[in-house]
């Protein structure tokens, strides 16, 4: 049992700690460091919880990455990606899907794809969720190589 980012040897307490809030085994200190995260941007669990699926599966994702308008949960730089965790997709309002399709255009202007997953679909889903993206990954890099 050792912290996924530091290597760290974790004590069944902590162990516990980590895996139940985020999924994952990690440290005091790496708690710490997302619990801060979470209150300071609003960081949903499941982009915390699809960041570490990523990152296992050898893609090197970004956490609350900043486009240069706003922060988004998930960037994969390489593929020019942004991954965006949608918590509040049933009260969602006109003015509300207007932004996030402005906020589309304004990442598609420049070069980056941007998907919209519901928090349900990671939260209940979170390997086919996580095979799905690893497709459209794949998908971006030959593309990425076309041009």
């Amino acid at each position: 049992m050792k912290c996924i980012e530091c290597k760290q040897s974790l004590n069944p307490e902590t162990h516990a700690w980590g895996t139940t809030l985020f999924g994952t085994e990690l440290c005091e200190k790496h708690i710490s460091r997302l619990e801060k995260l979470r209150s300071t941007n609003g960081t949903p669990i499941e982009a915390i919880k699809l960041y570490y699926a990523l990152k296992t599966s050898g893609v090197q994702p970004m956490l609350e990455w900043w486009d240069g308008k706003r922060f988004v949960h998930l960037a994969v730089s390489r593929v020019k990606l942004n991954i965006e965790i949608d918590t509040e997709y049933q009260m969602i309002t006109p003015e509300h899907a207007i932004t996030d399709l402005e906020d589309a255009m304004c990442s598609y202007r420049n070069g980056f794809t941007t998907i919209r997953i519901p928090h349900v679909l990671i939260k209940d889903n979170l390997n086919e969720t996580l095979t799905t993206i690893l497709g459209i990954i794949a998908e971006l890099k030959v593309k990425v190589k076309i041009i």
